[in-house]
């Protein structure tokens, strides 16, 4: 029998509506702080708990520090109706990423894709919720993000560039989009922390230590190796010339650099919108790609595997059981919301274990 504590579960507008009051009397707006609240909410539906409910008491730390700016003035550039750069003067990521995606999507319904920049924000979050905002709309949504290095590059030693992610949303007619949501490390810097608390040993190559020598022991890494050796730091530097060095905001050089500036935590991205429409029939579109995750499901199954899945599947099961049972919230993580709640005034949701 474990003696350890159970996960409580929340509905997800409890949740919602909780999360946002906290992130309010953190010193975001009502608008902005139900804006956050909803990209963590979306992440703990889909069981992602990483970049879920989890990050609240982390933005509050970041708002409080004056890392992220509550009272951002974001500010938007154009100079072509197909493209635009959103300065978030450190707006929390889900504030200015949400903003560049209805800015995307208004823009490609003119010009059948569109691209908006992200200069200067604060941890983006699951930029897997953007895009698919962007499919919700029925165009397809492709994401860049770039951030402070954390990660080797091959041939290197010692962290050179970032975890960056990419994301991609398709969306079908009958199922769930399509949504690749990854980074370009091998393991996620979470997965570090987890395992050396555990004392879990980490799989090979998926970590070094600080000069960047590859290790399997949680307490001497520090920090994730690329995603298939120089695929992977190939691609977080090219995502850097995407985002950072596209907008005017360069991370890299500057974090290599003599500037103590360089090392102030900020993240850049880049949101593209593409109307299917804008190439064809976009019904006809939906109905082949549905036609084409069906073909995937229907080969035959790999022996040991319980089924053929596609980017995005099985989370958005997940997300339909959540939904329906509530969200399940780490008794660590609770613990840390129930300090906040006391001490901002904000009262706790209703919760079962």
């Amino acid at each position: 029998m474990s003696d350890s504590p159970a996960k409580v579960l929340v509905p997800a507008e409890d949740l919602r509506t909780f999360s946002a009051a906290l992130l309010e009397k953190g010193g975001l707006s009502a608008e902005h702080a139900a804006t956050t609240a909803d990209v963590f909410v979306w992440a703990a539906l889909r069981g992602v708990d990483s970049h879920g409910i989890a990050r609240v008491p982390a933005y509050l730390d970041l708002l409080s520090k004056g890392v992220a700016n509550a009272a951002a003035d974001i500010k938007t550039e154009s100079t072509s109706p197909a493209a635009a750069v959103i300065d978030a003067d450190r707006a929390p990521g889900p504030v200015a990423l949400s903003a560049a995606a209805d800015e995307a999507v208004r823009r490609a319904g003119d010009t059948g894709i569109a691209s908006v920049g992200v200069r200067r924000t604060v941890h983006t979050g699951a930029i897997g919720y953007y895009v698919s905002k962007i499919a919700e709309q029925g165009l397809v949504g492709i994401g860049f993000v770039a951030g402070m290095p954390n990660m080797g590059y091959t041939g290197v030693k010692g962290a050179a560039v970032a975890t960056s992610p990419l994301a991609i949303a398709v969306p079908a007619r009958d199922h769930a989009p399509l949504l690749l949501d990854m980074a370009t490390a091998t393991i996620a810097l979470g997965k570090i922390r987890q395992a050396k608390a555990s004392g879990t040993p980490l799989p090979g190559g998926a970590a070094a230590t600080e000069d960047g020598t590859p290790t399997t022991d949680p307490e001497k890494a520090v920090m994730p190796l690329p995603l298939g050796g120089a695929k992977g730091s190939g691609m977080s530097l090219a995502f850097e010339l995407l985002t950072s060095v596209l907008v005017g905001a360069p991370i890299f050089s500057s974090f290599h650099s003599d500037d103590p500036q360089g090392r102030k935590h900020r993240q850049n991205a880049l949101l593209i919108a593409v109307d299917p429409a804008a190439f064809g029939d976009a019904g006809a579109f939906t109905t082949e790609v549905d036609a084409t995750l069906n073909t995937l499901k229907s080969l035959p199954v790999a022996d040991g595997a319980d089924g053929v899945y596609y980017p995005g599947e099985r989370s958005a099961a997940v997300a339909a059981t959540r939904g329906e049972k509530g969200i399940p919230v780490a008794p660590k993580v609770w613990r840390e919301l129930t300090q906040h709640a006391e001490k901002l005034g904000v009262t706790l949701p209703h919760v079962t274990s």
